[in-house]
């Protein structure tokens, strides 16, 4: 169990198309956005996230914001035996809704959100050897309408991503 420890927390950092325009929430207000999240839904083309995607389940993600502006996430993961927690902290990147993970070389971007029931984030990681591609769906609760899990399914191929690389992870009951 340890040794996955390593390989989740690279999954999770392993979270860019090249060029890719992707559209970011217009004038995100970061107090609505800021709190508790559920992670329902991931698509990626990392290979560590598409070795681990069938055994993940919902995480939460809580959600804050510096007075600097930066995006600050706390991520808590359950794993078969206890729960993994990251910390991440997105710079601002001049452009609301858009952030910066400096030292991870990461492109984080709201894509969308309605604040009270979803959010659609957009990562890319910019690196040498895997540069890769996510999108996550984020809910306030735990369940996902089959609307909006549609919604996001149609999102998958314009960002060059596809649907067998959709995970959608069962709830942790934790």
């Amino acid at each position: 169990m340890t040794a996955a420890l390593p390989s989740l927390a690279l999954a999770l950092l392993c979270l860019l198309r090249a060029g890719a325009q992707v559209p970011v929430q217009p004038d995100l207000d970061t107090e609505e956005f800021a709190g508790v999240w559920h992670v329902t839904a991931i698509t990626s083309n990392c290979s560590i996230f598409l070795k681990m995607k069938d055994v993940m389940k919902s995480s939460t993600a809580i959600i804050s914001f510096t007075p600097e502006g930066d995006l600050a996430m706390k991520l808590v993961w359950p794993l078969m035996d206890k729960c993994q927690k990251f910390e991440l902290l997105f710079q601002q990147s001049g452009q609301a809704g858009h952030y910066m993970g400096a030292q991870e070389k990461r492109d984080l971007r709201v894509m969308e959100t309605d604040y009270s029931h979803y959010a659609v984030l957009h990562e890319a990681h910019h690196s040498e050897t895997e540069p890769s591609t996510a999108l996550q769906l984020l809910t306030r609760e735990q369940d996902v309408s089959p609307q909006l899990l549609q919604k996001f399914t149609e999102l998958i191929p314009t960002m060059g991503l596809t649907e067998d690389t959709l995970a959608i992870l069962p709830k942790s009951g934790e």
